[in-house]
């Protein structure tokens, strides 16, 4: 069973693209990480007891719900507790979309699998893919989409983007590059040729 990888910068357009494909390809199997990653600090108990653990009760509210802006503002602003979070995060979430995998692979012609992964070259998780998509943009288009559309303030902004490979690189590494600086109908017209290059 086939899988591939999305990936790209914050705020690129990978959720668009991911949603494009899906729609075009109705046997895809999609698996978003960042979902994942809020389930698992919402329903999770041994991860939120780690992230207790280490980074202490004031990131949960009086009722025992993790906080997450105030979780978020700790790890971009510190590159190690970055780090902490991820190695409390990142196994588990492996676990989830590996064991999927397992699952399709046991259907009858096993469709793709599609993981929406942010950080795919971070984690060094490009052994796990057949071919692997890169959604990019020009830099202005990803700050101004940060700070209008989820209302960042800049220095927020830039911390969430230096803590990600830079896009060339990624781009430099990847199977197929989807540039996502304008409408979103562009994104279509590219996950439509993508789709009958892969799947056809």
């Amino acid at each position: 069973m086939p899988v591939l990888g999305i990936t790209g910068g914050i705020a690129t357009g990978k959720t668009l693209f991911t949603s494009c494909l899906a729609s075009l390809a109705p046997s895809l199997q999609i698996f978003d990480v960042d979902r994942c990653s809020r389930e698992l600090t919402v329903s999770d108990p041994v991860i939120l007891e780690g992230i207790r653990n280490h980074f202490g009760p004031d990131v949960f509210d009086a009722s025992g719900v993790l906080q997450r802006p105030a979780l978020r503002a700790i790890v971009f602003a510190d590159p190690v507790e970055r780090e902490a979070l991820e190695a409390i995060l990142h196994p588990a979430i492996r676990r989830a979309w590996q064991d999927l995998a397992l699952r399709i692979r046991e259907q009858p012609g096993a469709p793709w699998l599609a993981v929406d992964i942010p950080l795919l070259f971070e984690t060094s998780a490009e052994q796990h893919f057949d071919k692997i998509v890169v959604v990019a943009c020009s830099a202005v288009t990803q700050r101004r989409r940060l700070m209008e559309q989820r209302k960042l303030q800049p220095g927020l902004a830039e911390s969430m983007i230096a803590s990600q490979l830079p896009l060339a690189a990624k781009i430099e590494r990847a199977d197929f590059v989807v540039w996502n600086d304008g409408v979103p109908e562009v994104v279509e017209s590219q996950a439509r040729l993508l789709s009958i290059h892969l799947f056809s």
